[in-house]
């Protein structure tokens, strides 16, 4: 896997590039937040929606708040970045929107394929 981190004005943002799922359950997600906080003393996250887990879109799973909450209580933010007009659940709207709206989740829609 491949993390670049981008820091601007003391701010940085590790960037995930890699073809294949990187948080496929709770655990990879947890691996990942610990991975760039201590490797690259770094808070926040930009992923691809390729890089995670079907499961993640599926609400009634519980996964996608599971890792929310996580991410939340070790005050990492995570953003996504993706087309998610693939799905076609009217809770994933929503939750969608209100991540556009309030964090710790910002979803970015269409802007990396």
């Amino acid at each position: 896997m491949k993390i670049s981190i981008h820091e601007k004005d003391n701010s940085k943002v590790a960037i995930i590039e890699n073809p294949d799922i990187v948080i496929g359950d709770v655990q990879g997600a947890l691996d990942l937040m610990a991975s760039i906080h201590y490797e690259h003393d770094c808070q926040k996250i930009l992923i691809n929606k390729i890089n995670i887990t079907e499961g993640f879109f599926d609400l009634r799973t519980g996964l996608a708040g599971e890792i929310l909450q996580k991410y939340m209580n070790y005050g990492i933010k995570l953003a996504m970045v993706g087309d998610f007009n693939v799905y076609n659940s009217k809770s994933l709207a929503d939750f969608i929107y209100e991540c556009i709206e309030l964090p710790p989740l910002n979803i970015l829609t269409n802007c990396l394929k």
